[in-house]
């Protein structure tokens, strides 16, 4: 019994194995799927507005705003919500237009990750991207208020409480480490090619 025990232990471990390279294909397409939802939900005006507070308080990009100043507290919309005069503020202050521009940002990077399934060299490119692109997402854990729990007077707030904004930037730690392993992979199959065409 022991002795079968053992078997189907090995056969399992066997099979885990060889699951890497099919592991590596499903970040990919998982990748693809995020990217590309995440990126096409930015030419709605719900999203725009609701990325805000993350772009005005970045010293990465918040000089793609007309008014990146505190002033976007005035403003906020909730999900769904339309006042025409907050819809104009938002306008005239580039919010549509740099969320537009973000989302086919991201559905290319995202189409560059899947395609390191067929073309290495590609992958290779779209990882190296997708990387920096959540460096700089995760870089809102540092520049943002909104991302804690302010202070309402429950006594629980700041510092580990992450907000609702902040636990959809938690979650880019783990695409920040698909990608690094996908940036891995296409490497190892770039290297390998060369050293069978040597």
């Amino acid at each position: 019994m022991k002795t079968k025990l053992n078997h189907l232990f090995y056969t399992f471990l066997s099979l885990a194995l060889s699951s890497q390279k099919l592991g590596m294909n499903l970040m990919r397409i998982a990748i693809l799927v995020i990217f590309v939802w995440i990126g096409g939900l930015k030419f709605f005006n719900y999203e725009a507005e609701g990325i805000v507070s993350f772009v005005a308080n970045s010293p990465f990009m918040s000089f793609f705003y007309t008014n990146p100043t505190p002033e976007y507290k005035a403003y906020k919309l909730k999900e769904g919500e339309f006042d025409e005069g907050k819809y104009n503020w938002h306008k005239e202050n580039n919010t549509y237009g740099f969320s537009h521009g973000l989302g086919m940002l991201i559905i290319a990077i995202g189409v560059l990750v899947f395609l390191g399934m067929f073309f290495p060299k590609v992958g290779l490119l779209g990882a190296s991207l997708a990387i920096i692109m959540t460096i700089g997402t995760l870089s809102f854990l540092v520049t943002t208020p909104e991302v804690w729990v302010s202070d309402f007077g429950s006594g629980e707030f700041g510092f580990p409480l992450l907000s609702g904004a902040g636990r959809l930037v938690i979650k880019d730690t783990a695409i920040l480490a698909g990608c690094v392993l996908l940036l891995s992979d296409s490497a190892r199959s770039i290297l390998g090619k060369t050293k069978s065409k040597s």
